[in-house]
């Protein structure tokens, strides 16, 4: 299994906007990408750090998503809540309980 953790910071104010997007139409359309297998968002209202974690059975799985547009649909849906550009890595799951 692979995982694309996505950090974003978030507009003083704007985290809960946020937090709906994510669950209300990321999450949605995450459900819709082959090789999707659930999906996390880690947020701090505090300092409006917000960190979502998308798990993908395969890594082709992952990159596809990618290449298709959908990750850059995904991101644009935050324009307006997002106070800089979102950083982006990968990982493969090496431990699961």
């Amino acid at each position: 299994m692979y995982a694309r953790l996505v950090t974003v910071q978030i507009q003083q104010g704007k985290v809960d906007e946020a937090n709906k997007i994510y669950q209300d139409s990321v999450m949605p359309a995450a459900q819709q990408q082959n090789g999707f297998k659930g999906g996390y968002l880690l947020s701090d209202p505090n300092t409006g750090k917000n960190v979502s974690i998308v798990l993908w059975e395969t890594e082709d799985d992952m990159k596809a998503s990618e290449k298709s547009g959908y990750l850059q649909e995904q991101i644009a849906k935050f324009a307006a809540v997002l106070a800089a550009p979102p950083t982006t890595e990968h990982f493969e799951v090496a431990v699961q309980m």
